[in-house]
């Protein structure tokens, strides 16, 4: 076995970390450690936390860690942070909210930047998730950058995700109303003691009565004071209550027939050079090609073309 695969599966905090920034980096020497990890996941809860920005995510995310460090558990943190546009890391750093927890060894604190990624997810994150499962985290958390609707993104790699809503945001719960219905596991009605509670949670429960899962599952909805601590531990066991009713066979397959489905789009980009993807666009502004014809033919370079890395898998 690779020596830094025995390291993290050892526990060796060094090594976790210095795989976890290759793993972000996309180098194809994590490519190879995660193929040798891979059979040692499938053990972590991954929790994904998602909402608009303010409604307390990362406030939600620190008591969270706190019961379960009581439990004795040990947690991984994944906080998917804007980038930043001079350097393209995460503006936000490990979150100051969370500093308190850095001394832990059992805490384990990663911020990411999404690097323009749609919805808000790094493109490393499901890879990242799957390296802190290997490395014995009981439970994964995943916090994302809260970018509205392209958040759905999250429920392709969470077991269980947690929607966070403030009241005063009626007119933008009414325009992502699809996407939060579709993703939400659980509602975390957070700042519960301001004032339009009751009409947010009105307008959730008229929602839900028009959207029917196929699953069956109504997602509850839970008041939450993060900032005091109230409704924390009730939305932890609505999350461990939806993992042990739902979460089997069939949908763990249609997650990762979504992360697959990513990882394919991912890896044929890789394939090719951004200077021929360029070229093509500059064909197609001049309409000199038409995008069609160019995509089949940039399609057809990438199932051409083997990277040097793969001819050993």
């Amino acid at each position: 076995m690779n020596p830094t695969a025995e390291r993290i599966l050892a526990g060796d905090l060094r090594a976790l970390a210095r795989a976890a920034t290759a793993v972000e980096n996309r180098t194809s020497e994590s490519r190879d450690l995660l193929r040798e990890l891979f059979p040692h996941t499938g053990r972590a809860v991954i929790i994904g936390i998602t909402g608009a920005p303010g409604a307390g995510k990362s406030t939600l995310v620190d008591q969270f860690i706190r019961l379960l460090r009581a439990e004795a558990k040990t947690v991984g943190i994944l906080a998917v942070d804007p980038s930043s546009p001079y350097t393209g890391g995460a503006i936000l750093g490990d979150r100051v909210r969370m500093q308190d927890h850095h001394a832990d060894p059992g805490v384990f604190i990663r911020s990411m930047a999404t690097r323009g990624s749609l919805g808000g997810l790094a493109a490393a994150t499901t890879d990242m998730a799957l390296l802190l499962d290997a490395a014995g985290r009981d439970v994964v958390i995943v916090e994302t950058v809260g970018v509205g609707q392209a958040e759905v993104e999250i429920a392709q790699l969470a077991d269980v995700t947690v929607v966070v809503l403030v009241p005063g945001m009626g007119d933008d719960i009414q325009a992502n109303k699809a996407g939060i219905m579709e993703i939400a596991d659980v509602f975390a009605l957070n700042k519960a003691d301001h004032a339009g509670i009751d009409r947010l949670q009105r307008e959730v429960e008229t929602a839900q009565s028009f959207d029917h899962r196929p699953d069956g599952w109504v997602p509850p909805l839970i008041r939450v004071i993060a900032s005091e601590g109230q409704g924390v531990a009730e939305t932890l066991a609505a999350v461990r209550h939806f993992r042990d009713t739902i979460h089997h066979a069939p949908r763990t397959a249609a997650l990762w027939t979504h992360r697959l489905q990513q990882l394919i789009r991912e890896r044929l980009l890789e394939r090719i050079p951004a200077a021929l993807i360029e070229e093509a666009a500059a064909r197609i502004a001049r309409r000199e090609q038409d995008p069609y014809s160019a995509a089949a033919d940039i399609l057809r370079y990438s199932c051409s073309f083997t990277p040097p890395e793969e001819h050993s898998h």
